[in-house]
């Protein structure tokens, strides 16, 4: 008699997938409050490196606490996926985010933004030389969509400035954000999404206090009332915002989307926040979008389709893309993925 297991395993994946893309809007749309939760500090003084700081601890602080009740005493899988949290803190996201604030001291937003993006090419690169996923048309087709809605929505050719250091600095930051949508695809560790996203928030808030006391970063803030949706607000009122939104639940969703969907889609789709960030800035701060930028939407929007197509028509690959780097870590393979982690 026939086994009715390979339909349903068709069926759970599928239902994995649609819950990804589900995961990443709602990612996305929570990274893209940032901006206008940051807006107000900076405006009052506070320095970009505090603002970091002051996230990442805060949203460590919201996960840590659930996060140590789905680990339930494995420390065992912190201590062999040592390697793969510190570099996620450090690099993909204190560093990162550290990155951008430097490229927008001498760049337009923009240009440090669509700089920054550039992080999902680096991800197909990765994938191809790593993995020998050579990229395929309609994925292609995706990345020059992408990139040409990128640059209608960002208005770059408008008050671009150009500066050497500050390209270096975006570019920097793209290497970051690739290495969140690579190492965030890891599905082989052990580690629960939320256990990854909190830990990796408890190493990169020692690294930037760490650096905030050497002198590496200048560490300013103040506790006066801040500009916010047209209103002077108490200063921690953006920062819980910018805390559990835009950090707390925006990493642990991100995390959870990527893998069920891979590095590569869940990078294609993450460029939404430029969209969400649009739209948020639009709803409080009245900044209305131009029809210029409504069209780079359009464009954005169709490249992750293109890219989702690709996968959908030719199989996914990289959503195991976790084994083929895994090994560089020198973490085990052999732990599956905790019922927690879904």
């Amino acid at each position: 008699m026939t086994s009715p297991a390979p339909s349903v395993s068709v069926t759970s994946s599928a239902r994995s997938l649609g819950s990804g893309v589900w995961f990443g809007l709602a990612s996305a749309a929570a990274f893209g409050t940032s901006g206008t939760f940051a807006k107000g500090l900076l405006g009052a003084g506070w320095s970009p490196a505090a603002a970091v700081t002051v996230r990442i601890i805060g949203a460590a602080l919201v996960l840590v606490v659930p996060a140590l009740v789905m680990l339930r005493g494995r420390w065992h899988l912190l201590r062999r996926n040592a390697v793969l949290v510190v570099t996620f803190g450090l690099f993909a996201m204190a560093a990162c985010q550290l990155f951008y604030f430097n490229a927008v001291r001498t760049l337009s937003v923009g240009v440090a933004l669509l700089l920054e993006y550039l992080g999902i090419v680096l991800v197909v690169v990765w994938l191809w030389l790593r993995r020998g996923q050579t990229p395929r048309r309609w994925t292609m087709v995706g990345i020059v969509a992408s990139i040409g809605g990128l640059l209608l929505v960002l208005d770059v050719t408008g008050g671009m400035h150009v500066d050497v250091a500050g390209v270096l600095w975006g570019l920097a930051a793209a290497v970051g954000l690739a290495t969140y949508f690579v190492l965030s695809a890891r599905d082989t560790t052990g580690l629960p999404p939320l256990v990854l996203a909190a830990a990796g928030m408890v190493v990169g808030a020692v690294g930037l206090v760490a650096a905030g006391l050497l002198g590496l970063v200048p560490m300013r803030w103040t506790t006066g009332d801040v500009l916010f949706a047209g209103s002077l607000v108490p200063w921690w009122a953006p920062i819980v915002g910018l805390c559990v939104l835009s950090t707390a639940f925006a990493y642990a969703t991100g995390v959870t989307a990527t893998r069920r969907l891979g590095s590569k889609v869940a990078s294609f789709l993450g460029l939404t926040e430029v969209l969400a960030s649009i739209l948020v800035a639009w709803l409080l701060l009245g900044e209305m979008p131009m029809p210029v930028q409504l069209l780079g939407g359009v464009l954005i929007i169709g490249g992750v389709v293109a890219v989702r197509y690709d996968e959908l028509t030719h199989g996914a690959p990289d959503a195991g893309a976790a084994g083929a780097v895994e090994a560089d870590a020198g973490a085990p393979t052999s732990d599956p993925v905790p019922t927690a982690a879904a």
